[in-house]
């Protein structure tokens, strides 16, 4: 039997809710990691992927205000929903980023983000690849320079990415949804910004 796209999703999701057998978290959090998991078949997000409290509803809050998304990739800009109008940016393809990290021979990712708070220092940002960007920007909020409405810091790998994590970890007055470990990347970032534009 061929399955049509909606039904595939809904049928995918049920399969999903089954295997998470007893597993319990709060209801605005369950959309978000069954998303992520329906993006990576990967259960291991059930232990991995945190939440600081009310993170969900304050990203949302923060969209229906028309607070940008700040993403550290083109891929996952492009990724993101754009029914719901939300204003995507990503500057690590500017030519004068490029150039500034030259430069000071530093990551475009770092430069980047510094030009993002710089114009957006409350929006949302969704970091999934370069630790870089991750670690900058708790650098940023630590200085008093960034305040933002969210952080989704998922970035995958094996250099400076469990550190970047804990060192979001440690901002508890930051709104953060971070992947612990090195699992993550630009498809969990994608998949955790999606559900809370689904639940506009």
């Amino acid at each position: 039997m061929i399955l049509q796209p909606d039904e595939i999703e809904r049928e995918s999701m049920r399969i999903i809710g089954e295997s998470m057998g007893d597993f319990t978290c709060t209801p605005e959090n369950l959309p978000v990691i069954k998303r992520v998991i329906h993006a990576t078949a990967d259960f291991d997000f059930l232990r991995t992927l945190t939440f600081s409290p009310n993170a969900v509803n304050l990203a949302r809050e923060a969209l229906r205000s028309h607070t940008p998304i700040i993403t550290d990739t083109l891929m996952l800009a492009a990724g993101i929903s754009k029914r719901y109008g939300a204003e995507i940016i990503c500057h690590v393809a500017d030519q004068d980023v490029k150039a500034e990290s030259q430069s000071r021979k530093i990551t475009r990712s770092i430069v980047s983000i510094e030009h993002s708070v710089s114009e957006y220092p409350s929006a949302i940002f969704a970091i999934g690849n370069a630790p870089t960007a991750l670690i900058r920007l708790c650098e940023l909020i630590r200085e008093g320079r960034a305040n933002p409405a969210l952080v989704v810091g998922v970035p995958v790998g094996f250099v400076n990415v469990i550190e970047a994590k804990e060192m979001l970890a440690s901002l508890t007055d930051t709104p953060r949804i971070i992947s612990h470990g090195r699992k993550g990347g630009t498809t969990v970032a994608c998949a955790i910004i999606n559900a809370i534009l689904y639940g506009l």
